[in-house]
């Protein structure tokens, strides 16, 4: 057979696209990848590289400047990234799910004013829906957009914002009381426009800091917190008030697929390193992939990150075709960042003590894993999805 996680179908534009990314990862990214993890250092140069590759404008449509392709060969090029390093990807995975919101939820005046300047990279964008006491959720949000006579004033506190200082662009998800009697409906995304950096970035708005985190390093994650910070309605998502849960939603939906690829992107990698350091170290006179014991084990590993790859392309293509995929993306979601963290597990232990030194880039797989089990929705979170979709659908068939 090929190679694992290959994928059949595609094009000449997507395998060349791929092939490109794989390259740039093995020359420019998996080299840096240890020093700058370790020293918490942001990617600038590999970020450039990304840009001028045309990565952040992957999936917006070529009148806005962007190479409009599909989600399927976004979430190949995220695998190919995170088979580099992780956060590399989550880089550009926020400001891909902000730019696939307002492309299909924006009004023609925030489209041509947002996409062109962030298939360009100049606007990156951040997602933001968790709250410091919110949890999974969603319909609790607390931080509160008040109406005014010349648009919104918003308190409140947000969490867990990927590139919450390096980015340019927040969508916000808040509430704004819109009589609804479901909680869900008096939600609102705004899009945030703010300058880069830390501290008070705006009146009214604070980014307070990078929060200090075991793996995921290098890309910034922080806090926002708004305080009296005012906004024009302009700046509603689609002008739609109340529409804004299931405008995030969408979002996630795109996300999932897209950790579904991290995961595989990093479980490939653990995978290729057992192998190479297997076939190295050698104990009782031969090397110790020849052990049943650790053959057995790589053979478990290869079909896990295979049956990953191959519900994520699943969950991408239905995504692509215009079908719900809320069930197919959380499935692949779920057995991805299993497996992902089993995978990587295993590659550990064939290392043995070895695996525990920062000198191998194995330890920093295995801080880097556990965070694809949390991201856009827990294990636990996914099962409800998907028990839900699946009861629903039978339901209908019977």
């Amino acid at each position: 057979m090929a190679r694992l996680a290959q994928t059949a179908g595609l094009t000449d534009v997507q395998s060349e696209i791929l092939a490109t990314v794989r390259q740039f990862v093995d020359k420019e990214v998996i080299p840096r990848a240890q020093e700058l993890e370790h020293s918490d250092t942001y990617p600038t140069d590999i970020v450039e590289g990304m840009k001028e590759m045309g990565l952040f404008g992957l999936t917006i449509p070529e009148e806005y400047g962007g190479l409009g392709e599909s989600l399927l060969t976004y979430a190949l090029v995220v695998e190919e990234i995170a088979r580099g390093w992780m956060s590399v990807s989550g880089v550009i995975n926020t400001h891909f799910i902000v730019a696939h919101m307002i492309k299909q939820h924006g009004t023609p005046e925030q489209k041509q004013h947002f996409l062109p300047r962030m298939a360009t990279g100049e606007v990156r964008g951040s997602f933001s829906m968790s709250e410091p006491d919110l949890g999974s959720d969603v319909a609790a949000i607390k931080t509160r957009a008040r109406k005014t006579d010349d648009g919104y004033v918003i308190d409140g506190s947000k969490m867990w914002l990927t590139n919450g200082g390096s980015s340019n662009l927040i969508a916000l998800l808040v509430k704004t009381d819109e009589g609804a009697e479901k909680a869900h409906q008096n939600l609102t995304t705004f899009l945030v426009e703010k300058p880069e950096g830390f501290g008070e970035v705006a009146p009214g708005l604070t980014i307070p800091g990078k929060i200090d985190k075991m793996g995921y390093k290098g890309v910034d994650t922080t806090e926002a917190v708004f305080d009296g910070y005012k906004i024009g309605a302009d700046k509603v998502l689609g002008e739609a008030p109340g529409k804004g849960f299931a405008y995030m939603m969408d979002g996630v939906e795109v996300g999932r697929v897209n950790v579904a690829a991290r995961a595989c992107g990093i479980a490939i990698r653990a995978f290729e390193l057992a192998v190479e350091y297997a076939r190295q170290r050698k104990t009782f006179g031969k090397a110790i992939a020849e052990h049943q014991a650790v053959a057995f084990k790589l053979a478990e590993m290869a079909t896990k990150v295979e049956a990953a790859h191959l519900m994520m392309v699943n969950a991408a293509r239905l995504k692509d075709s215009g079908e719900r995929n809320d069930v197919e993306a959380g499935m692949a979601k779920l057995i991805a960042s299993e497996y992902c963290a089993e995978v990587t597990q295993d590659s550990f232990r064939i290392h043995g003590g070895y695996g525990y030194s920062k000198e191998y880039e194995i330890e920093r797989l295995m801080r880097e894993a556990p965070f694809l089990l949390i991201g856009e929705g827990t294990s636990e979170i996914q099962k409800t999805i998907i028990s839900r979709g699946l009861l629903r659908e039978y339901k209908s068939r019977s």
